[in-house]
C-alpha cells in the first residue's frame, strides 16, 4: 500500500549464530582448516620419511607396519630403526615452535624467539660444559643442555625484572646474554679434545642422527606438561598482552604472572628440544610467523605453530639425509638456510611496502 513506510527488521539470529558467520567465526574456521591441513602435512611427511632410505618402503606398507601388520622386515625398519628419529623430529619441532610462539607473543616482537633470547645458547653452554669439562656421554649432554637452558632463563629473568619485564627489555637482555654465552661456547670449543670438539660441533649444528626413544621421551613429556599449561593459562592472556601492558591489565590480565609462566614454558620446551636434537636454528623463529600468516588470526596461534614446527623439522631432516648424495648433513643446516632465506624475504617485503 502506498504511504506506508517500510520497517527494517534487525538480525534475528542468536549471538552464537552471528559469531559463527561473523569475522570471528570465519577466523576460527580458517584456523581450524589450517590446523587440519598442517596436521595432515606433518603425518604425511612422517610417513614419507619412514619409508625413505636405502630400504624403500611404500606408504601403505609403512602404515601397516605402524599398526602392527605387514612384513616383519618392514616392521623392524619402520618401528625400531626409523620411528624414533622421526618421533624426535616431530616432538622437537613442535616444542621449538611452541616455545617461539609463546616468547614472540610475550615480548610482542617477531624476533623474540628462544634463539634470540639466549635460552638456546644457554642449553648449548650446558652441553659443552658436560662434554668438555666432564667428558660426559649423550645422556649427560642432554642433561647439561636442560640445566644450561634453565640457568640461562633464570639469569635473563633476574636481569630483566629489575627494570620491569617489558618486551623490549627482555629482548635486549636476551641478546646481551646470547652474545656472552656465544663467547663462552667458543672458548670451550678451543679447550676441547679433537674428538669431543667434533662431537660437540655436530650437536651444536642440530642433528637427529642416531636418535632413539630415550631422546624423544623427555620432549614428549615436556610437551604433555607445557601444552595444556600454555593452552589453558596463556593463550587468552598472551592475546591480551599483545595489546600492551596497560590494556591487558585493564582487561584483567596479570601481566607479571603471565610472563613468568610464559618464560617457564619457553625455557622448558626449548631446553628439552635442544637436548633431543641440538639447538636447531630458526624453527622457533619462523614457524610461529608462518603459522600466523596462514591463519591470519591474532594471538599466539599455539596449535598451528606447533604443527607447522613438527612438519618443518621432519621435512628438513629428510632433506638433510637426501639432499647431498652419499652423505648426510645436520638438519640444522637445512633449517638455517630456510630461516635465513625467510628473513631476507621479510626484509625485502618490508622495504617494498615502505616504498609504496
Amino acid at each position: 500500500m502506498s504511504g506506508v513506510g517500510t520497517v527494517e527488521v534487525g538480525d534475528l539470529r542468536s549471538p552464537r549464530q552471528r559469531s559463527r558467520t561473523g569475522p570471528r567465526g570465519r577466523r576460527r574456521a580458517r584456523t581450524g582448516t589450517v590446523c587440519l591441513a598442517l596436521a595432515l602435512t606433518a603425518v604425511a611427511a612422517a610417513v614419507f620419511a619412514l619409508g625413505s632410505g636405502d630400504y624403500h618402503i611404500a606408504a601403505t606398507d609403512v602404515i601397516k607396519a605402524l599398526t602392527g601388520g605387514g612384513d616383519a622386515g618392514d616392521r623392524l625398519v619402520v618401528r625400531e630403526l626409523r620411528l624414533p628419529r622421526v618421533a624426535t623430529a616431530l616432538a622437537a619441532g613442535a616444542a621449538l615452535a611452541l616455545a617461539g610462539a609463546i616468547s614472540q607473543s610475550m615480548v610482542r616482537n617477531p624476533l623474540g624467539s628462544p634463539d634470540m633470547l639466549g635460552f638456546t645458547q644457554g642449553a648449548s653452554t650446558g652441553a659443552l660444559v658436560v662434554v668438555v669439562v666432564a667428558g660426559g656421554g649423550s645422556a649427560a649432554l642432554a642433561g647439561g643442555a636442560v640445566v644450561g637452558g634453565a640457568a640461562a632463563g633464570i639469569l635473563i629473568f633476574a636481569l630483566a625484572r629489575h627494570g620491569g619485564m617489558h618486551g623490549n627489555r627482555l629482548v635486549m637482555v636476551g641478546i646481551g646474554v646470547t652474545a656472552i654465552l656465544t663467547g663462552v661456547n667458543s672458548y670451550l670449543l678451543t679447550k676441547a679434545q679433537l674428538t669431543d670438539a667434533a662431537r660437540a660441533m655436530l650437536w651444536l649444528t642440530g642433528s637427529l642422527d642416531g636418535r632413539g626413544w630415550n631422546d624423544a621421551a623427555p620432549v614428549l613429556v615436556g610437551l604433555a606438561l607445557a601444552t595444556p599449561a600454555a593452552a589453558l593459562g596463556l593463550s587468552r592472556s598472551l592475546r591480551m598482552l599483545e595489546l600492551g601492558d596497560d590494556a591487558a591489565h585493564a582487561l584483567g590480565v596479570r601481566t607479571a604472572g603471565t610472563r613468568i609462566l610464559a618464560l617457564t614454558c619457553t625455557v622448558l620446551l626449548s631446553a628439552l628440544a635442544a637436548a633431543a636434537a641440538g639447538p636447531v636454528a630458526f624453527v622457533a623463529l619462523t614457524a610461529p610467523q608462518l603459522a600466523r600468516r596462514l591463519t591470519r588470526a591474532p594471538g599466539p596461534n599455539l596449535l598451528p605453530s606447533a604443527l607447522l614446527g613438527s612438519a618443518l623439522l621432519v621435512v628438513s631432516d629428510w632433506l638433510a639425509q637426501h639432499a647431498v648424495p652419499g652423505r648426510q648433513v645436520p638438519a640444522g643446516v637445512v633449517t638455517g638456510l630456510f630461516g635465513g632465506c625467510y628473513l631476507i624475504w621479510l626484509l625485502a617485503v618490508g622495504q617494498d611496502r615502505r616504498r609504496t
